[in-house]
């Protein structure tokens, strides 16, 4: 827990004081590959009442977005659920999941939110910083900010705002679907990871990646 999680004295309190010093580690210039061969896609779900942690990873082909291995991992849960504190809750099953892939991503897809967190360290933010990867938050519920109503046409999409600045985007991945919350975590600029996700929607609500990582975490078998 340590090396995900430095100092931390094992608190919310000082998890929120974590959060701050990670977030300034942030990244958001584009520094993935221009030609990424491997796309990886994560999602959690929990087992036992919460008890335990379960990590999907789906290891895809960038050019066909087809999966080439997926890995699950349990893990028993370390932390109670604290709004704004998810990564330290889903983090260490993460980060198990990703080293079980045969390959290292080129860039990867969170269920959860980048930077759109109140102190700009959401799950995705805080994979990519502790791992050094190029990551982006896919978020299905809006966690901090507004944005402007949306159109109906799938690929229409609005900046989310909070406190003045951009945080992400509102993006309608799917006609007649609740949009989703795309953002940055790290070594991704704001335009890329919209860019990125709308390069990886295949006629679903959520991009390939964290489509599949969502099924296979969501399944108990």
């Amino acid at each position: 827990m340590s090396g995900l999680f430095g100092d931390w004295d094992g608190s919310a309190a000082d998890a929120r004081r974590v959060q701050q010093r990670l977030a300034a580690e942030v990244m958001l210039r584009d520094d993935a590959p221009e030609a990424p061969r491997w796309l990886g896609g994560f999602d959690v779900g929990f087992e036992d009442a919460g008890a335990i942690t379960r990590a999907a990873a789906v290891l895809l082909a960038a050019d066909t977005l087809q999966p080439v291995a997926t890995e699950v991992v349990r893990v028993p849960t370390s932390m109670p659920y604290v709004p704004g504190l998810l990564s330290f809750r889903e983090l260490p099953a993460l980060v198990a999941a990703l080293e079980r892939l045969p390959h290292t991503p080129d860039l990867v897809f969170v269920d959860g939110h980048g930077i759109a967190h109140p102190r700009r360290l959401g799950i995705a933010a805080h994979f990519g910083v502790v791992t050094g990867l190029p990551s982006i938050g896919v978020a299905k519920n809006v966690l901090c900010g507004r944005h402007d109503p949306l159109g109906a046409l799938a690929g229409e999409h609005v900046p989310l705002l909070h406190r003045g600045e951009q945080i992400g985007w509102a993006l309608r991945s799917k006609v007649r679907c609740n949009p989703l919350l795309v953002s940055p975590g790290h070594r991704v600029s704001m335009q890329g990871a919209l860019d990125a996700v709308l390069r990886t929607l295949r006629g679903y609500r959520l991009p390939e990646p964290t489509r599949l990582a969502d099924r296979l975490a969501s399944r108990r078998d």
